[in-house]
């Protein structure tokens, strides 16, 4: 959950967003070396009085080459890297479909017998105290931790997007295709998310909440679902 003023990501809950969370600091401190060197330059050039260099023009014109060069390969390798992990999916556990309407989500656990729901924003007159305003919902998606979850992704109306970012997914949800991703919650916890493609007029209201619990909490849950 963010908190106010934070300038960083959320606390990662998943093994891709970690990856990403490394990558964005890696991305980070290649781009402030790369302003400590043309700040130094530029002081250099207003600070000290040039004279006609001796050094050879092809050098430095191999040099401005070869360095945006290695500079490129050093993002481009992890960022390839993290693209197609998040790409792949893998003997996933369970497998939840999510549908967006205007301006609800309806959840069906195709694994599980007879799961299906919708979940709708709390107002904010009948918030209970301590929830929190325009993020809580009536019925959260379970999961368990330390397994693989496969998500579909669709809409019925227009386009939505089902995103949650401790968790490192956005996926689009369009109507008439079947989108998909997929997430392990490596901790319990429960995480916010929001519709991310704008949707109408109550596209803020639309929110959404994963609770991560124990696999023995979570046939308990589906036990009693089922029945």
């Amino acid at each position: 959950m963010a908190n106010h003023s934070q300038l960083g990501f959320q606390d990662a809950s998943s093994p891709i967003m970690e990856e990403l969370v490394q990558f964005h600091d890696h991305a980070l401190m290649v781009a402030l070396t790369i302003c400590s060197l043309v700040l130094y330059l530029l002081t250099f050039m207003l600070a000290e009085k040039l004279t006609s260099s001796t050094v050879d023009a092809q050098a430095v014109e191999l040099i401005w080459t070869i360095l945006p060069a290695a500079v490129l390969i050093m993002l481009a390798l992890p960022s390839l890297r993290i693209l197609y992990m998040m790409d792949e999916i893998n003997e996933p556990s369970l497998t939840l479909k999510a549908i967006g309407h205007q301006w609800y989500w309806s959840y069906e656990y195709t694994d599980l017998k007879d799961i299906t729901f919708d979940s709708y924003m709390i107002p904010t007159a009948d918030l209970p105290l301590g929830h929190f305003r325009l993020l809580e919902v009536d019925h959260r998606v379970i999961v368990p931790t330390g397994s693989t979850v496969r998500v579909i992704v669709t809409a019925d109306d227009v386009l939505h997007s089902w995103a949650v970012p401790s968790l490192g997914v956005k996926t689009d949800a369009i109507p008439g295709r079947l989108n998909q991703t997929a997430f392990l919650a490596n901790r319990p916890g429960i995480f916010y998310g929001q519709c991310s493609e704008i949707c109408g007029a109550n596209h803020s209201f639309m929110p959404i909440v994963v609770e991560a619990v124990p696999l023995a909490v979570f046939e308990n849950w589906s036990s009693n679902m089922s029945s």
